[in-house]
């Protein structure tokens, strides 16, 4: 323990209040002077006293900051408040030397019992932290901090830092800030409290000439901090030293009495908090949403923390050696010319020395010679930076949550803080795993993955997901907690909550792929019951067109992930069967954009079916089995049939109608042709012949290819369109350009040649030829087509033996 002959020359009577900027380096590199010069028996922070606790976890070895103190409500995880310190945050440095001279240290602040309590009501989703941050906003400007007032009606608040930058002669308070703290040479300071002196000064005289600035739960805050401050100096003496927002040692220093201060705390709200560490990130210290104010640049504040000298020079040797990982052409001759270069723009610009501007310009001038694009890349993951804090074991946890560490330390799947890509090939134990955390994370609200379009191929084998850790998820697992203790136990209760909940048909269904890609069998027969129950209960053919596709992909997805799924096949055959009859009648009489909307539902019904009634896959040999020998596809054919026909059907889906038959084989080219002939004939209105024409050819399924081979649909489009009337030609053209712009340059120039040719003067190939597009065949040429079968067999992986034109199922699937 210490001994009280240790306090050494104090600034004055009283406590040593050391006001801070949040989040500085020159403010953590002054405190730790101050604290060494005084040698207080007691150091008092400025945070949520329920983390008296957790102060000693400060100094575990797995301790690396950036972290944050969590407070969240126990009935309401949701409800939460964020501490932040980063490792050149000043009162994390005061803990540090606390624990490091075996000194108690505590926190004053508001009991987060009382601001998460405070906050209930309000519209923000977490309550942000009260003084941590917003006490002088870092970045010069007026910031908002959630805690101190409601969304609605929030007072217009005085930037300390703005008003004394202003006063100061300077039109940038960040600027001010580098010129009188951060630049200051503090090694040969004499009185280690001559700069809290100043500030606190400084802070006294806005302090009368705007009170609380339009924080008006300051005054609160600040009788609860005297109120402790009072009690340690009872316990220590005198020789406590407080680390506070410089915006409250006035407060602090001001005459109030015991009674007036706990009149101000009496009948505050109060909510049962939990308080934790939490990793946090470089990224969100530079943000300045939710949590009162965010820093523009923490990864160089850090450096300026941590450089021991010349930090100009350091820091474009970090600059030059990110560039040369990106392969960039950077010398020692380009760094030596940026230092000068930064020295001359301080020198010209009156500062003391080169800021983060002056770096920052030098940078784009010499080592990225005039260009943002790798200006970009120095701030993202140097000027920001990409650091994700870590915390020890140790830490209070929800169960969810430890749950959560366990199953990444099974997985090797570490929390990082800078995005990156995940592929997961699901026939592999490990990778299949991976996929099914983080889609049962993803059922859960905790968006740690987000899935992406898959480079490696698109079978249903094959994932890709993209990954960044936020300390907010952090809130969301404790949120999640109230569903389980572990990761598959939560997601499958919230499930089937949320299948009983379901209003739509295309939820449950979404729901019921969602378990079968997140592994949970368990939730699978509760959303089965509420599916078969939305199902029978949904007329809506829109409803059920929507809901069909998802089903579809559950079974496949189930095939390759070994799940049951023949009660899915069931449900969905007659999902099918239900659309086949209602799709008729509810495609008569459509306006326009209802047309359109149903064309987008029957396409989406057909991918479904042709999944559906696959032979040799997972999903066509459930669906043959659950379906009774139902020929799904024969009748949906016969649908798409009775679509083609029917007058009182809009053009858009007939022709849609006729173009997927036509692909399916059903419709000859010259039935094709004769049916575009009929409702391209004069006697058709423009408009309709406009639709028709742009659901045959319209959209990204190959029409444009379609009018390059087919000489006879290109020549009955070209007779068409010339022959509209000039009055009718302005009201179809949007529509034909609409259908027209959605094909490749390439596409849209070939057919312009021929239709300049006309289809009557098109070059012979050869003496056999008849006619047809320039460049190919009249029929396949079976050589030169065998010739890529050495090729398909090296990219499907076969063997010489096997035969390539006949790849197994699942390679077919993952072609498909």
């Amino acid at each position: 323990m210490r001994d009280d002959t240790e306090w050494r020359r104090s600034p004055g009577p009283g406590p040593l209040l050391l006001g801070v900027r949040h989040h500085g380096p020159g403010s953590a590199r002054a405190v730790r002077a101050a604290l060494d010069a005084a040698r207080p028996r007691a150091v008092l922070i400025e945070g949520p006293p329920e983390a008296d606790a957790l102060i000693p976890l400060a100094a575990d070895p797995e301790m690396r900051p950036p972290v944050a103190l969590l407070a969240h409500a126990v009935d309401e995880p949701g409800r939460s408040a964020f501490w932040p310190l980063a490792d050149f945050s000043p009162e994390w440095v005061a803990l540090r030397w606390a624990l490091e001279h075996e000194v108690p240290a505590r926190f004053i602040d508001l009991p987060a019992t009382h601001t998460l309590a405070w906050g209930k009501g309000e519209d923000e989703e977490a309550v942000a932290v009260p003084g941590t941050e917003a006490d002088e906003p870092a970045a010069g400007r007026q910031q908002p901090d959630g805690a101190d007032e409601s969304g609605a009606g929030r007072q217009l608040r005085v930037d300390p830092l703005a008003a004394l930058a202003e006063a100061a002669g300077y039109d940038d308070p960040e600027r001010w800030w580098e010129d009188v703290v951060e630049h200051r040479d503090g090694a040969g300071e004499r009185d280690a409290f001559a700069p809290f002196a100043a500030v606190a000064e400084a802070m006294g005289a806005l302090r009368e000439t705007y009170g609380a600035g339009g924080r008006d739960r300051d005054p609160v805050r600040e009788a609860h901090m005297r109120l402790r401050l009072r009690a340690a100096q009872r316990e220590f003496g005198e020789q406590v030293a407080v680390v506070c927002g410089a915006w409250h040692v006035p407060a602090l220093r001001a005459k109030s009495t015991v009674a007036a201060d706990r009149e101000l705390l009496k009948g505050l709200p109060k909510v049962k908090a939990d308080l934790t560490w939490v990793p946090w990130t470089n990224r969100r210290l530079a943000r300045a949403s939710g949590y009162g104010a965010g820093i523009d640049s923490p990864g160089w504040y850090g450096h300026l923390f941590r450089a021991p000298d010349r930090p100009v020079e350091r820091w474009l040797v970090k600059v030059a050696g990110l560039l040369r990982e990106e392969d960039r052409i950077v010398s020692s001759a380009h760094v030596i010319e940026a230092v000068r270069l930064a020295e001359t723009l301080a020198v010209m610009r009156g500062r003391p020395l080169p800021g983060l501007g002056e770096t920052t310009d030098a940078v784009r001038a010499v080592l990225c010679e005039g260009s943002d694009v790798p200006l970009a890349l120095v701030h993202d993951r140097l000027v920001v930076g990409d650091v994700l804090g870590e915390v020890p074991e140790a830490a209070p946890a929800v169960p969810l949550q430890r749950d959560l560490v366990r199953e990444q330390r099974r997985l090797r799947l570490k929390p990082e803080a800078l995005e990156r890509e995940l592929e997961l090939d699901l026939r592999k134990d490990t990778d299949a795993g991976r996929s099914r955390l983080l889609h049962r994370l993803r059922l859960l609200g905790v968006e740690w993955g987000e899935p992406a379009q898959s480079r490696a191929g698109t079978g249903t084998f094959r994932e890709t997901w993209r990954l960044r850790w936020e300390p907010e998820l952090s809130v969301r697992v404790a949120e999640a907690g109230v569903w389980g203790t572990t990761v598959e136990g939560a997601a499958t209760a919230r499930a089937e909550a949320d299948a009983v909940q379901a209003s739509a048909l295309a939820e449950v269904t979404g729901l019921a792929e969602h378990c079968l890609l997140a592994g949970l069998p368990d939730a699978l027969p509760v959303v089965m019951r509420a599916l078969a129950d939305r199902a029978a209960l949904d007329t809506d053919v829109g409803h059920l067109a929507q809901a069909l596709p998802a089903l579809v992909r559950s079974l496949r997805y189930g095939d390759v992930r070994g799940t049951d799924i023949h009660a899915l096949a069931e449900v969905a055959a007659g999902l099918a069967e239900r659309v086949f009859v209602g799709l008729p009648p509810a495609c008569a009489a459509l306006d326009a954009d209802a047309a359109e909307e149903m064309r987008g539902h029957v396409d989406a019904v057909h991918t479904a079916v042709g999944l559906l009634g696959e032979p040799g896959t997972g999903a066509g040999a459930a669906a043959g089995a659950d379906s009774g020998g139902r020929d799904l596809r024969g009748r949906w054919r016969a649908v798409l049939r009775t679509l083609s026909g029917r007058e009182r059907v809009p053009g858009v889906l007939r022709g849609r109608s006729v173009r997927i038959l036509l692909d399916e084989g059903e419709l000859g080219p010259e039935e094709a042709a004769r049916l575009m002939g009929l409702v391209l004939s004069p006697g058709t209105p423009p408009a309709d012949g406009a639709a028709w024409i742009e659901g045959f050819v319209g959209g990204s399924g190959g029409g444009g290819m379609l009018l390059v081979h087919d000489e006879r649909l290109l020549g009955l489009v070209d007779s068409w369109l010339t022959g509209v009337p000039a009055e009718a030609f302005t009201d179809v053209l949007p529509l034909l350009r609409r259908t027209f712009s959605v094909y490749e340059p390439g596409v849209r120039r070939t057919i312009g040649e021929l239709v300049r040719r006309g289809p009557g003067e098109r070059p012979q190939e050869g003496a056999g030829r008849t006619g047809g597009t320039p460049g190919f065949g009249a029929e396949t040429d079976a050589g030169r087509a065998d010739a890529v079968l050495p090729v398909l067999r090296l990219l499907l992986g076969l063997d010489e033996g096997e035969d390539a034109a006949e790849p197994d199922n699942d390679l077919v699937g993952a072609g498909r």
